[in-house]
């Protein structure tokens, strides 16, 4: 009887602990979904290395598509063209971008804090039906705002400046939604609680409890406002008319019509300048994913 009781406590042992030098068996199941990785990896990549090349080449090997040879470099060349291009207007058009989307992005992320912070503690008349236009505001695309804010722009005399393409990148429908989800999971009502009764006021708590809790939520929400002001086309483009202004994806969008039509010389420097526009993102994405992996997964557990 004893011998029986263990034998069947050793089957059942095996059954919960298997052992990790068993063999995995093929699955072909795996081959569909690595291939479609593969395919969505090419898709990706392909572009970005067709782009390092030619930005590295001369004209005349781009437009014969001789991209891939590595018997045309000119780097120092290409880069001395694209600086001193229309009196190094390039540079201009990079720190005006870094200022949209630099300075945009963190009021951004901050403004939406505050207001997923407020919507999640906080409870006030018609709190839900405020959030529900708020999320309305999800639904719309930005292509649908750009004329009405151009016309409230020229209205107020600020069309044509900076603050044009900034005050608009300030509010971000989705960052709301978002913060709202990051106060619910990383902040506890017992800590607000805790430091109600130490004296704090509602400020003191956001500023020195809640912006803590909320770091991930933070970088998650800059870096997605971000890389949306950074990447942003259209907005610039009905707003402004004065090339000093512009940022750097306006400011290749000219040279590259120009390439087209006029001036066939200049897509090497479309290139090489669209090579050197990705950097902030890589750099952005990879300096702070510590904080938005941590950020993807809020609500996840409860």
């Amino acid at each position: 009887m004893s011998a029986n009781i263990a034998s069947a406590d050793t089957t059942l042992r095996r059954r919960r602990f298997p052992t990790t030098g068993r063999t995995r068996r093929f699955s072909f199941s795996a081959i569909p979904v690595n291939v479609i990785l593969f395919l969505a990896a090419a898709y990706t990549f392909i572009p970005l290395l067709w782009m390092l090349f030619a930005g590295l080449e001369n004209a005349s090997a781009i437009s014969q598509g001789d991209v891939f040879s590595f018997a045309h470099f000119r780097v120092a060349g290409n880069f001395a063209d694209l600086f001193g291009q229309d009196n190094g207007i390039y540079a201009r058009w990079y720190a005006n971008s870094i200022l949209y989307a630099g300075l945009g992005a963190v009021v951004c992320a901050l403004v939406c804090l505050a207001a997923g912070y407020a919507f999640d503690k906080y409870d006030f008349r018609g709190k839900e039906t405020l959030f529900g236009l708020v999320l309305i505001g999800v639904l719309v695309p930005a292509a649908a705002t750009t004329l009405p804010l151009y016309l409230l722009a020229s209205k107020v005399g600020l069309a044509n400046t900076y603050l044009a393409v900034f005050i608009p990148s300030l509010v971000n429908p989705f960052g709301v939604y978002l913060a709202r989800v990051f106060s619910a999971s990383y902040i506890p009502d017992e800590v607000i609680e805790a430091a109600r009764m130490d004296g704090a006021s509602e400020l003191q708590i956001f500023r020195r409890v809640g912006l803590r809790l909320l770091s991930p939520g933070f970088a998650t929400i800059m870096l997605f406002q971000f890389s949306a002001i950074w990447n942003g086309f259209l907005l610039p483009l009905v707003m402004l008319t004065d090339n000093r202004l512009f940022p750097v994806s306006l400011g290749l969008y000219t040279w590259n019509t120009q390439a087209t039509v006029q001036n066939p010389s200049l897509v090497n420097v479309v290139m090489i300048g669209s090579l050197l526009a990705i950097v902030p993102l890589v750099i952005a994405f990879v300096s702070l994913q510590r904080f938005w992996k941590a950020g993807l997964t809020a609500g996840s557990v409860k």
